[in-house]
């Protein structure tokens, strides 16, 4: 329960926090961008015809 307490109300469990939480968004976004990515690559290369 300490650790909780000072992971919530001091400046370096904090700025820890803020941490974990735009490692979590980066990773979300790039997975999100690359599968975008990658289904536009396939669909394009689909058109072109070279995958069948």
């Amino acid at each position: 329960m300490k650790a909780l307490q000072d992971f919530l109300t001091t400046d370096y469990g904090l700025m820890s926090l803020v941490v974990i939480v735009i490692t979590l968004g980066m990773g979300a976004f790039y997975a999100r961008y690359f599968a975008q990515h990658i289904k536009a690559d396939t669909e394009a290369a689909r058109r072109r015809g070279e995958i069948v």
